[in-house]
């Protein structure tokens, strides 16, 4: 039997995902760029990184409680536009100190646009097409990963570091035109929402649980992802121009690894969710091995970025489902800051690695991360099925 095409509203959705996949990574490829015209260092200007995370972390659980009551379709305009004007303020910032609260305040956007985001979805499509509806709408960020950061570093590199934020500018405000056009209105406003039900709801241990181990799972993701250009010069043995190329691997691995991911939690969310950090856990530890030889790194690459993201639409349906209605618009962007904290955690932790031990310690490293996660997974599913946590 085939599947009708997504709706026009969850590829609006999609739209708004890809401008704010575009914004956090682009960076990454400009930092030269920046740190030059705002003679600074490059490790300071690579701390927009670490600001735009931060922001994500913080802005996801106080957006999410302050707009509770919003209609959801009124809180993604908001969203988009809180997103359009940091990124203005970052083409016009005359200081890398205004800069750095420029792409904050684009962050703060982040958690609650994709939490929020992934909650509408799932109201877009039949019921066992959840998991899949949520993996379109992230679709957005890893065509962000593969088209939008290359364009945009190429664009910064060749026009200046401001033009590829005014061209990010212009992908929100294209994203906020058909997301107000698309998105349907909201019946009526979220009248029953009440922050401290909802701060109750996450507090649960089935939610907290959820949520460590999404940090656990993607933290074993960044702690490789973060290190992977030394790791295919040093260890594979590839010439620095050939990173580029290699990483659009891992980027078509996203796509897939997303789409797959969201198919097999619509399927059986639970058994998805151990397969997809089971998975991870194997191509971590496959990683040291694979990148013995350049063909082997080749296929690492490609492997990584499948099972990075079939976790995302897994986990993210699990935590919403565990909040159970009440508080699951708070649950799922509080995901995202927790997707966030696990990329920070895994590239602090494979730096300590790589400075203690060397390059060969960082995968076997990582993969103690999803390990982790799996334990704690099971200890979640367990107490469920044993009653100690409400069904």
């Amino acid at each position: 039997m085939t599947r009708s095409p997504p709706p026009l509203a969850l590829l609006a959705l999609t739209a708004g995902a890809f401008g704010i996949g575009v914004t956090e990574f682009v960076i990454m490829g400009l930092l030269l760029e920046v740190g030059s015209d705002l003679h600074v260092s490059v490790s300071a200007a690579g701390l927009l990184i670490s600001g735009y995370a931060l922001g994500v972390v913080v802005g996801a659980p106080i957006l999410t409680v302050a707009t509770a009551r919003w209609p959801r379709k009124q809180l993604l305009l908001a969203l988009m536009a809180i997103f359009v004007i940091g990124n203005i303020a970052c083409a016009l910032a005359p200081s890398y100190g205004l800069l750095m609260a420029a792409r904050v305040m684009a962050a703060l956007a982040h958690g609650t646009f994709f939490g929020v985001g992934s909650v509408v979805a799932t109201q877009l499509v039949p019921p066992e097409r959840k998991a899949s509806a949520i993996a379109i709408m992230f679709t957005g960020l890893t065509v962000a990963n593969i088209l939008g950061v290359p364009m945009g570093t190429w664009l910064g590199q060749q026009a200046g570091w401001r033009a590829t934020f005014w061209a990010v500018s212009v992908i929100g405000v294209v994203a906020f035109a058909v997301i107000a056009a698309a998105v349907p209105a909201d019946r009526e406003a979220q009248a029953d929402a009440d922050w401290r039900r909802d701060l109750r709801v996450l507090g649960q241990r089935p939610v907290l649980l959820g949520l460590a181990t999404t940090v656990l799972g993607y933290a074993g993701v960044f702690a490789v992802f973060t290190y992977i250009a030394p790791l295919l010069i040093e260890r594979a043995g590839f010439a620095a121009d050939a990173i580029s190329p290699i990483l659009l691997l891992f980027g078509g691995g996203l796509v897939l690894g997303n789409l797959t991911g969201g198919r097999m939690a619509d399927h059986a969310l639970i058994p998805a969710v151990f397969a997809s950090l089971i998975a991870l856990l194997g191509v971590l530890l496959a990683m040291g091995p694979l990148l013995a030889t350049k063909t082997g790194a080749l296929v690492g690459v490609a492997a990584l970025g499948f099972a990075a993201f079939a976790t995302v639409a897994p986990l993210q349906l699990w935590v919403m489902s565990n909040a159970r209605g009440a508080g699951e618009s708070l649950a799922s962007s509080v995901n995202i800051a927790a997707f966030n904290l696990g990329n920070a955690i895994g590239a602090w932790i494979g730096g300590i690695a790589l400075a203690r031990i060397g390059l060969a310690a960082i995968t076997w490293t990582a993969a103690l991360f999803p390990l982790a996660a799996i334990a704690v997974a099971f200890v979640a599913v367990r107490e469920r099925r044993l009653g100690k946590v409400p069904a």
